[in-house]
């Protein structure tokens, strides 16, 4: 309901009064009020009380020092593998909670440390400046320049000395915590990457029924699935391993081969290749039987097993390794050595 639909008598009668009354008077009833009169705290007036500040901003960048510290030596010190009980949590892993506990109490104590330092000793005196056009004249930038200097003042940085000096400290110290994670990637890779499980005289192991290969349970144009003697399913470490060393292994006719060292490096056309696509590590298993192509299922790299695993489509940058073959005294396929070149992607130690 409008007010044209309420009776002129039931409407207040002293309506518009506050309005006209200004008018008459002159007063413009929208006047900007100002501001509040400025309340000064006790730092600003009270020295001794300044300095207890002072001292509390510099004892929580102290504390933040303190626990970056903390933070390095549990990173250091803290097994991996140990467990404590932490009520309510539970069971948790002690490195993680003691990291998570320092970077917390690190963090916050800069904040807090800069929080009370604004809120105590730097100016809380409101300004009110007039809105002025984009484009700084040079008055304005005078102006900004003066006010800068005067807050640079007014934080009293070069005065409260102690303040400073722990800041610096602290901020100077913090980022030592994420210079530490970095050990946190792992250890070097060394040489680990160059090797395999295989070696002279580790006999191929079917992957399928777990037992010796012999030549002739490798018919034409069949693929077969190797790892190298000595490897379990329980080993601890046996999907690292078994990630650089399956091999694939494939019977060609040997006048089907192309290349002269493929041939020599098989038995009757027996070839073994790596397993691991050169691209980004994707297991083979896709087999041409006519054309002797293998393909990788991830981006299509295709490998032509005839001619020394060469690359002749997809994105993988080299040719699949060869494993130097033989058959032993048993009967038994075994390997001559490791892989000549590191298996799987190219990698920065490659050369």
């Amino acid at each position: 309901m409008s007010s044209q639909d309420i009776p002129e008598e039931s409407l207040p009668s002293t309506q518009g009064t506050a309005h006209e009354g200004a008018v008459a008077t002159g007063e413009d009833p929208f006047a900007d009020p100002g501001l509040p009169p400025h309340e000064h705290r006790i730092q600003d007036i009270d020295e001794r009380a300044a300095k207890r500040s002072e001292r509390v901003v510099a004892f929580l960048f102290s504390l933040s020092m303190l626990a970056t510290v903390g933070f390095i030596v549990a990173y250091l010190a803290i097994p991996v593998d140990k467990n404590i009980y932490v009520f309510p949590i539970g069971h948790i892993s002690a490195l993680n909670f003691s990291l998570g506990l320092a970077l917390g109490i690190a963090l916050f104590c800069i904040g807090a440390g800069a929080v009370h330092w604004a809120r105590t000793l730097m100016s809380d005196e409101e300004v009110a400046d007039e809105r002025h056009p984009i484009e700084a004249s040079p008055e304005v930038k005078a102006k900004v320049l003066a006010d800068f200097a005067d807050g640079a003042r007014e934080s009293a940085l070069g005065r409260r000395k102690l303040i400073r000096n722990t800041m610096f400290g602290a901020l100077a110290m913090f980022p030592l915590s994420g210079v530490f994670l970095l050990g946190g990637l792992g250890p070097k890779p060394g040489t680990k990457l160059r090797k395999t499980k295989w070696s002279a005289g580790k006999m191929l192991i079917n992957q399928n029924t777990l037992q010796p290969l012999r030549p002739e349970d490798v018919q034409v144009g069949s693929l077969t699935f190797a790892m190298p003697e000595g490897m379990s399913e329980e080993d601890h470490d046996f999907q690292q391993e078994i990630a650089k060393a399956a091999l694939m292994i494939v019977r060609l006719r040997p006048e089907n081969i192309k290349d002269k060292r493929e041939l020599d490096w098989s038995v009757d056309g027996i070839v073994a290749f790596s397993k691991i696509c050169t691209h980004v590590g994707c297991p083979i298993s896709l087999y041409e039987q006519q054309t002797h192509h293998v393909l990788c299922p991830c981006h299509q790299s295709t490998f032509d097993l005839s001619d020394g695993g060469r690359v002749i489509f997809g994105p993988a940058g080299h040719a699949l390794p060869q494993l130097q073959i033989k058959v032993n005294d048993k009967g038994y396929l075994e390997a001559m050595g490791d892989f000549p070149e590191p298996v799987g992607p190219a990698f920065w130690e490659r050369g």
